[in-house]
């Protein structure tokens, strides 16, 4: 019988599957890349807030600690958000006609919140708790980056699950000494490792995993 193909043809064909898996692959590869992307995560995008709120003048310039505003950050699952008044225990002296500061005097008049923008943003199915990494030994600057140095605040950090598990896999990098945890500076020594497994043993930190179990995060 004689042969209806070239020859060719089987080299085209192999050509073409390859070619569409490439193209999956590729495409597959492109669609994780960018769930992880800053473009996706919303990292290192600073936010318009209604006062231009700088936390480099205040916590950098001025040497303002991050429980004068964030009161709860050690009891409680929430930062929170300062009251008006609490900036106004400054700004009824400082700076108190500047055009800019208007919506906090409204505020505080009114007693209407300020509509701040949430930087932030972990998913509604996502447990967070504040208070119990800062009383294991987790500085702000960690998940915050050097927010000190920030004219507008950004998400430093990419919020993605993997960044959460590696911590929970191995926290001995991410403790410190408790005196330290908002001291926005403060970087690890050299006999980091040693001294992150006593504190993780001291301060009866769980296993990986139970930190790794799906229950941790998601309630």
């Amino acid at each position: 019988m004689a042969q209806i193909f070239h020859r060719s043809t089987n080299f085209i064909s192999r050509f073409s599957l390859l070619s569409v898996l490439f193209l999956v692959l590729l495409g597959l590869g492109g669609v994780l890349g960018l769930a992880r992307s800053p473009y996706y995560t919303n990292q290192f995008i600073s936010r318009t807030q209604p006062v231009q709120f700088s936390h480099k003048h205040h916590v950098g310039d001025d040497g303002i600690d991050c429980r004068y505003c964030h009161s709860s950050v050690e009891t409680s699952a929430v930062a929170g958000i300062p009251p008006t008044k609490t900036c106004m225990n400054c700004h009824s002296v400082l700076f108190n006609d500047v055009g800019y500061l208007e919506p906090i005097r409204e505020s505080y008049r009114t007693d209407q919140s300020i509509q701040w923008i949430k930087v932030h943003r972990l998913p509604d199915f996502v447990y967070f708790n504040h208070s119990i990494h800062i009383n294991k030994g987790v500085g702000c600057s960690t998940c915050h980056g050097q927010i000190n140095q920030m004219p507008l605040v950004f998400q430093d950090s990419p919020l993605l699950m993997r960044w959460c598990l590696d911590c929970h896999r191995n926290p001995e990098p991410a403790l410190r000494p408790m005196d330290q945890v908002f001291n926005m500076d403060w970087k690890p020594g050299a006999d980091q490792e040693k001294r992150g497994a006593e504190y993780k043993r001291e301060r009866k930190i769980r296993t990986a995993a139970e930190l790794t179990s799906c229950s941790t995060c998601h309630r």
